[in-house]
């Protein structure tokens, strides 16, 4: 355990400050990086507030690159955070400690408010992700904001109605009238909460209907994705001809978790195969130029030997030249016939940007790839994450823009599908926008925050 606490350590008492003292509480990675987006737009505001992270889950790298001081015991636990999807990672991480790190961390958060009103400060807590450091807030006696990344009507509903399920629990996530339950609408109605940033337009319309300060600014993880090219290069007067001759472009999406991102590799390029031998057949409606190069969006903490072993296997060979421009002097090309496969570490957004649809296994990358207005094909692994259930979950969430394949041989079916049908594209990229929201959530809720706290 690692266990940072500046407020343990003895000095002379300052004087009260002007400047609001945040804390900010954050339960998972990706949560973390939503945190860290809206504190560096608050960074960027007139007297902008001094700011402090407890993350609950994990050591919080995405603080630590801004130099944010954390004011409690972190660690990372067996699970990575995705308890909620299987008990036996609870199980886990209640032998790994959960228990009396949650306990301390409740300390932490007690003591660092007890601390600023000893010394005369405006203090406030901004919570990001469930109802975890939502009940963190909302029992510190400090005033909150909450930023829901974890829930959305879109696991219920669409802007039709209620989404038809099979599951008999179905009921449960919804038997209130919205996918906060009451006790999670309690703690979000509370007077010392000022605001409430849910992911979606459709959420935030729900939620209005209670006393609960909803704001509708968007969606934080659809920031900081602008590639390294400008799009209206796409726009030129010959790009009509351009569209006909340039390769068809797949974007590959594995996932960040070590080993599970591995597995999923290894699905992704049967996938891959089936793709290429669909293309060879006559009623392929494959056209482009016949050259396809597939993109491999890879997390800086996997270890891309591993990847390449699988390639080599699979028949892939080193090409000394990169069919695409990419923002990564590191990046590893390979090639088999028309097709080219290049792997990067560093030009993830120009990743996203270029492909024509993706084949995916990873949580907010696959979210993100559909915000985009794309289509990803997803493929259900064995988890801790990208397991069937969380699978399932995430195509009510994107609609349309998640297609589902049990099998990977199953990928090339849905590609030829797609391209069968412009309509159905043009759903696909209007439903990602809507689902997803606009670019600028982080600047829009953090001017919001300022005005509230």
């Amino acid at each position: 355990m690692n266990d940072v606490s500046p407020l343990s350590v003895a000095s002379p008492a300052p004087s009260p400050s002007s400047r609001l003292q945040l804390l900010v509480l954050s339960n998972g990675h990706g949560e973390d990086v939503i945190a860290v987006r809206i504190l560096q737009a608050l960074q960027q505001q007139s007297n902008p507030p001094d700011i402090f992270a407890l993350p609950l889950v994990g050591e919080g790298r995405a603080y630590q690159q801004l130099d944010i001081p954390v004011i409690g015991s972190v660690r990372t636990l067996p699970s990575g955070g995705f308890i909620y999807m299987d008990g036996r990672q609870l199980a886990k991480d209640v032998r790994g400690g959960l228990v009396q790190l949650t306990l301390s961390q409740i300390k932490a958060v007690r003591r660092w408010v007890k601390s600023q009103k000893k010394l005369g400060n405006n203090q406030a807590i901004l919570a990001v992700g469930d109802i975890v450091p939502l009940l963190f807030a909302t029992f510190s006696g400090a005033n909150y904001a909450f930023v829901g990344t974890a829930k959305s009507e879109y696991y219920v509903r669409d802007e039709s109605g209620l989404l038809p399920r099979k599951n008999k629990g179905a009921k449960w996530e919804n038997f209130s009238g919205s996918i906060y339950h009451p006790w999670e609408r309690w703690l979000m109605s509370r007077r010392r909460c000022r605001a409430v940033f849910p992911r979606d337009s459709l959420t935030t319309e729900i939620l209005q209907k209670w006393p609960i300060p909803a704001f509708d600014l968007g969606n934080p993880m659809m920031d900081g994705l602008a590639p390294s090219f400008p799009t209206q290069r796409f726009y030129s007067g010959d790009m009509q001809q351009q569209e006909i001759t340039r390769p068809l472009v797949v974007t590959l999406l594995p996932g960040s978790r070590a080993p599970e991102a591995y597995s999923n590799w290894e699905s992704i390029t049967v996938a891959v195969s089936a793709l290429l031998s669909s293309f060879r057949e006559r009623d392929s409606v494959f056209y482009t130029s016949g050259t396809v190069i597939f993109l491999g969006a890879i997390a800086p903490s996997l270890d891309c030997n591993a990847l390449i072993k699988t390639l080599t296997i699979q028949g892939w060979r080193s090409h000394p030249e990169s069919p695409i421009q990419l923002n990564d002097p590191n990046l590893l090309t390979f090639k088999q016939k028309n097709a080219y496969f290049v792997l990067t570490q560093q030009a993830y957004n120009d990743c996203l940007h270029l492909g024509d649809f993706a084949i995916a296994m990873a949580g907010t990358a696959t979210e993100q790839f559909v915000g985009l207005g794309k289509p990803a094909i997803a493929i259900p692994g064995q988890g801790p994450q990208y397991n069937p259930g969380f699978a399932e979950a995430q195509s009510r969430l994107l609609g349309p823009s998640l297609i589902l394949v049990d099998q990977p041989s199953k990928v090339a079916k849905e590609v030829q599908s797609l391209f069968q049908n412009p309509d159905r594209l043009q759903i696909i990229a209007d439903n990602g926008l809507l689902r997803m929201g606009q670019p600028g959530a982080a600047q829009r809720i953090a001017e919001c925050l300022q005005a509230r706290l």
